[in-house]
């Protein structure tokens, strides 16, 4: 399972902080990715990390502003969002796959998503 928390209302060049609980598997042999999706637009990858090294992935839109981290001892893998722009409001899922980097398509395992909105 997965269960995302920390999404809310902020204004442009706020900060927000994502947390994603998981249970039920090994995040060593996979990767765990947050993605989001905004009103009328496909879902797109946002940052992931691999479990068996810690080598993480952004994409471009994210560099130099969001840092993805993770937590053994609490089984939590976090996004931290920092001058949050109007156009990173949508709603942010994580989810596990083996294998998948920033590609939603091959990450079969999803948290139901929480929102974050920014206001300009």
């Amino acid at each position: 399972q997965l269960a995302e928390s920390g999404g809310g209302l902020v204004q442009a060049g706020e900060s927000l902080r994502l947390s994603c609980a998981y249970s039920g598997f090994t995040f060593d042999g996979g990767v765990i990715g947050w993605f989001r999706q905004a009103p009328g637009k496909e879902r797109e990858g946002v940052s992931a990390m691999t479990g068996s090294d810690g080598r993480t992935y952004y994409a471009d839109s994210a560099k130099g502003r969001f840092t993805i981290s993770r937590d053994t001892a609490k089984n939590t893998v976090s996004l931290q969002m920092n001058n949050l722009k109007p156009e990173d409001t949508g709603i942010y899922y994580c989810a596990m796959a083996t294998y998948g980097f920033l590609d939603p398509d091959l990450y079969p395992y999803w948290g139901q998503g929480t929102q974050v909105t920014v206001s300009s």
